[in-house]
């Protein structure tokens, strides 16, 4: 097979109406998936999406929309998974199309639960995706401002480098600038982790620790994924790079970040149940916290961050005593 082929996008929400906006700048037509019938056809007869980033206009000609999971996977040979982590092992299981002769490009900023794996390695034990056929995307982006047109980077992650760049080509426009790694576990840890960081961030915004504490938080930030991410997979790096600190920033300070806002909303006080339901979106960080601390009792790096979050959100420890705790770890 010779990529990309067919593309098509897996899932309705607003990363994966972004992802659809750039992909349909260099592409004539798309294969999109949602789940629900319904917001198809409210779709088609609006010309956006009914739910997410509702200011961008397709032209829905040049797409070709599905319900069904296996059709779309059949008729496409690129396939880019832009579902939330928790959901997609459940959406998965209805698959009765094979995965491993397709490119897949990972658009998901998280860890699939239960089985504690970032998606590569999840699609490469269960559905035997060869390695270099799965790819990863980093920040900083955040949807929103892909739907402005504001100046924004990604990166994209293979091991096969010349399969990055073509998928890179399938999204730059004179909006998106891409680069190009081949670390792609490096880079689909600290998408998790940042939004762990980025909830830590919300929390001490929430109790009004002022702009001083929030940038020696991040800092410390940085040097906890630092360590995580070579223990992990000790190659040659520097996370001082955009994939990994930038993504890192915006996500910790932008108003637009979810993980910042859920946090804190638990740093004012707000239960996690009642957080979550004010959000009304999935908070990819509140799942990642708790995958990380079991993944992490394999590897016993120093995470003091990763600790208090998960004390705060699973043990439901005063917030303002664990980041009290918390300050006298930070250098």
């Amino acid at each position: 097979m010779t990529f990309p082929g067919k593309i098509a996008v897996l899932g309705g929400g607003s990363w994966a109406t972004a992802i659809a906006k750039l992909l349909l700048k260099n592409n004539e037509h798309i294969n999109w998936y949602m789940r629900r019938k319904d917001r198809i056809e409210e779709f088609k007869q609006m010309g956006h999406n009914p739910a997410y980033l509702t200011g961008v206009l397709f032209d829905t000609s040049r797409i070709n929309f599905y319900s069904n999971l296996n059709q779309v996977v059949k008729e496409s040979d690129t396939l880019i998974l832009v579902t939330p982590s928790p959901y997609l092992k459940l959406h998965l299981k209805t698959l009765t199309e094979p995965l491993k002769d397709k490119l897949i490009l990972s658009a998901i900023k998280g860890i699939v639960p239960e089985e504690n794996m970032i998606i590569t390695d999840y699609l490469r034990d269960f559905y035997h995706v060869p390695e270099e056929n799965i790819a990863v995307v980093g920040g900083p982006c955040h949807a929103e401002e892909v739907a402005l047109e504001r100046l924004s980077y990604l990166t994209i992650a293979c091991p096969d480098t010349a399969k990055a760049e073509m998928i890179a080509s399938l999204l730059r426009c004179h909006f998106i600038k891409t680069i190009i790694s081949n670390d792609v576990i490096g880079i689909e840890y600290a998408s998790v982790l940042k939004n762990v960081y980025a909830i830590a961030a919300g929390i001490c915004n929430g109790l009004k620790n002022g702009d001083n504490f929030h940038a020696v938080l991040v800092s410390n930030a940085i040097k906890e994924l630092t360590r995580f991410v070579n223990t992990v997979h000790p190659i040659k790096r520097n996370t001082c790079d955009s994939a990994y600190l930038g993504d890192l920033l915006v996500t910790s300070y932008s108003q637009f970040s979810r993980n910042y806002n859920f946090g804190t909303m638990i740093g004012k006080g707000y239960s996690v149940k009642a957080a979550q339901i004010q959000m009304e979106m999935i908070v990819e960080g509140y799942y990642g916290t708790k995958c990380i601390k079991e993944i992490n009792e394999q590897y016993q790096v120093n995470m003091p961050i990763l600790e208090t979050v998960h004390n705060i959100l699973y043990k439901k420890l005063s917030a303002e005593t664990e980041i009290k705790v918390l300050t006298n770890t930070f250098k």
